[in-house]
């Protein structure tokens, strides 16, 4: 299915633009981790949303689920690893694909320094994604850079397919299988030659043929190299617009204060612009009578 409106992105902004877009009549895709997961569901106590002073994080976030889902909105659990805007934009969730005409760009603050030979070597040995490239170092050593709660889950299906792995983490994770050889570590490196040939872990030296990161999510701005940014913050006008025609941005990732109002009216100025994007593009294509 394509759909009108691709939100990455489930904390306040994201499903207030759900629930804008929802509002005219265009098909949305949340992308997103569990809500449950999200900095908002953790607060004790939130004070300063008009009207429910004293309501608890994971209150108000329920709530701002249930009604994007009452409002019709799909949802996909997982974390894009790779974004094309070619006639649209093409997006890659685990090994799923998804097509959408506009994006909303509402990831919240995705706070990650890449490794050292990280960039270098991506697509060369470092991968995002078990499930996508995990076939091609079957039989053969790698390391999963465990940074996220599916990383367990992922290194079991690496190992399934007969990856020799090494999991690697500053805390070994409780769901991780026992059989898997975990490395304790904070420091990472990442060389090679053509290709990746190690990984170096608070020094010591780890061969393996692939090194898999698998974070909670991937800068929108590694999604999409031209998208501009100010002070660190995604560059938006007051249409919530981006550099990039048909993507728009809202939230935490646009900059202070990173308060729940904020996030909440930047998602609903996204989706009406992203709305009134596609009905003035119908309007000015051939089937739109013009």
């Amino acid at each position: 299915m394509r759909y009108d409106v691709i939100v990455l992105g489930g904390g306040p902004a994201g499903l207030s633009a759900a629930v804008a877009a929802r509002g005219r009549n265009k098909s949305v895709l949340v992308v997103g981790n569990r809500w449950q997961d999200s900095p908002l569901a953790r607060a004790e106590r939130v004070d300063n949303y008009l009207g429910l002073p004293g309501v608890t994080g994971m209150e108000l976030l329920e709530q701002f689920r249930r009604h994007a889902e009452e409002m019709g909105a799909d949802f996909v659990l997982g974390r894009v690893i790779s974004l094309m805007a070619w006639n649209g934009f093409h997006l890659t969730v685990g090994s799923e694909l998804y097509e959408g005409e506009t994006l909303v760009l509402a990831p919240g603050v995705v706070r990650q320094a890449k490794y050292p030979g990280e960039a270098e070597y991506l697509g060369r040995g470092v991968s995002y994604c078990a499930t996508c490239d995990g076939m091609l170092y079957r039989g053969k050593p790698v390391a999963v850079v465990g940074r996220s709660g599916d990383a367990p889950r992922e290194a079991a299906y690496l190992k399934s397919l007969g990856c020799q792995v090494v999991y690697v983490a500053p805390k070994r994770p409780t769901a991780l299988e026992p059989d898997i050889p975990f490395l304790q570590a904070n420091r990472l490196e990442i060389a090679g030659a053509q290709t990746v040939t190690t990984l170096v872990a608070d020094g010591a030296p780890i061969p393996c043929s692939g090194v898999f990161i698998l974070r909670d999510a991937v800068a929108p701005t590694d999604l999409l190299p031209q998208l501009e940014t100010l002070g660190g913050s995604i560059r938006v006008d007051r249409s919530m617009a981006t550099s990039i025609p048909g993507v728009f941005a809202a939230g935490d990732c646009t900059g202070g204060p990173l308060q729940v109002s904020k996030a909440v009216g930047e998602g609903l100025i996204a989706a009406l612009s992203a709305a009134e994007f596609l009905d003035r593009r119908g309007a000015e294509s051939p089937a739109g009578g013009t």
